[in-house]
């Protein structure tokens, strides 16, 4: 789950870490009474979950309250285009106004999880400001990173190298000794699964985050149900949103082949294999383990609200869940919603004799499919038919 930045920052201030004076506004009144509020030279970045906004448009220095209300107006609305957004960008509805602060340097910082040694990793560069996939591209000598063992947790050393590493001096150094182990500590605490602070400001002694993205492991916000109001369903995918009310693990793609799968691992193969046979997925859906007809139901309706759809393969593993449930849910769903797209059905494992006669016996249009690759290119045919 991601939050805003102006929802970041509060919660590093919260942490002990200094970042500069802001306020959100949604709306130039708002904004007008924060920059009087704030005072002095401002900037006013639009909140989006998003990365590139300065590029897009979306951050400007302005010099006075009339001026910050003025382009908060300008802003709140406006269809906020970046790399990260894609073609279709995303709709400000709030902006984030901040005291402008004097900067010597830009440093870039990121904590996140290390999947190759399972554990928590530093990431640092004096490339602060830039997109760090092109600096690790272009640059990769400019890339640092420090392994932090779960056991033994961030040691003062590592900080002070890494401060080294970064040519910070004198009082800068100090600083980033207590700036990074109070991030290490809220990445542990908040059950983060990434920080990151990108750009890092030097100016003078001071080391301090001007931007801050945080994200978190939605699998443990049972224990942070004060992190969980945070999150923006206006800024999440409808139906990812929709999917999760579902207690389903949706993802949104660009293709026509709409999926329907239980089991994350067999779920990306269904992709592949789709892609494989020369068609394009529509979704990542995978309805769990112990799916029942109304999940199943739930699905498909999840599925058509995509216009883009002009097939559906349901490819189940009968282990937990048996095949004859599903197929009783496929048939529902395929009556309840008349269903006008081809359907295909690979039902293997528990159940899967009296599944496949369900299917048979439902005189309805279900193509039956007898394993993943007939499946694939069955819906891909049929699709193109």
């Amino acid at each position: 789950m991601n939050v805003h930045e102006y929802q970041a920052k509060q919660l590093l201030r919260t942490r002990g870490i200094i970042v500069p004076p802001g306020r959100v506004a949604s709306n130039g009144e708002e904004a007008l009474q924060a920059a009087e509020s704030i005072g002095g030279k401002i900037v006013v970045k639009a909140q989006i979950h998003a990365g590139g906004r300065g590029k897009g448009g979306g951050i400007r220095v302005v010099q006075s309250p009339a001026d910050a209300a003025r382009v908060a107006d300008e802003m709140i609305g406006m269809n906020l285009v970046t790399k990260q957004t894609g073609p279709a960008g995303r709709l400000v509805r709030k902006v984030y106004l901040e005291q402008a602060s004097r900067i010597d340097r830009e440093l870039y910082l990121a904590l996140l999880v290390d999947r190759a040694t399972q554990n928590v990793v530093v990431i640092a560069s004096t490339e602060g400001g830039m997109d760090i996939e092109e600096v690790a591209a272009s640059t990769p000598d400019k890339i640092l990173n420090v392994q932090v063992d779960p056991l033994v947790g961030l040691c003062a050393f590592q900080a002070r190298d890494l401060a080294a590493d970064l040519g910070l001096r004198g009082g800068q150094v100090n600083a980033f000794g207590k700036l990074l182990p109070a991030l290490y500590s809220m990445f542990l605490d908040l059950d983060c699964s990434l920080i990151e602070i990108n750009p890092l400001i030097v100016s003078g002694d001071d080391v301090m985050p001007l931007d801050c993205k945080l994200s978190f492991d939605e699998n443990a916000l049972f224990r942070h149900p004060d992190i969980a109001k945070l999150r923006d369903p206006e800024e999440e995918d409808p139906r990812e949103a929709a999917a999760a009310k579902l207690d389903l693990s949706w993802v949104s793609l660009d293709g026509n082949i709409g999926c329907l799968v239980n089991g994350a691992g067999l779920a990306m193969a269904t992709m592949d294999i789709i892609k494989l046979a020369g068609g394009e997925p529509a979704n990542f859906l995978d309805v769990g383990g112990t799916a029942d007809a109304q999940r199943v139901e739930n699905a498909f309706r999840l599925i058509l609200q995509d216009e883009k759809v002009r097939g559906i393969l349901v490819n189940i593993f009968g282990g937990i869940v048996r095949c004859d449930v599903i197929a009783e849910g496929v048939i529902a769903a395929a009556r309840n919603l008349t269903l006008t797209v081809p359907l295909v059905v690979r039902l293997d494992g528990n159940n899967a004799e009296q599944a496949a006669k369900l299917l048979d016996e439902s005189g309805l249009a279900i193509l039956s499919a007898s394993g993943m690759q007939d499946a694939a290119q069955k819906i891909v045919e049929a699709i193109q038919a």
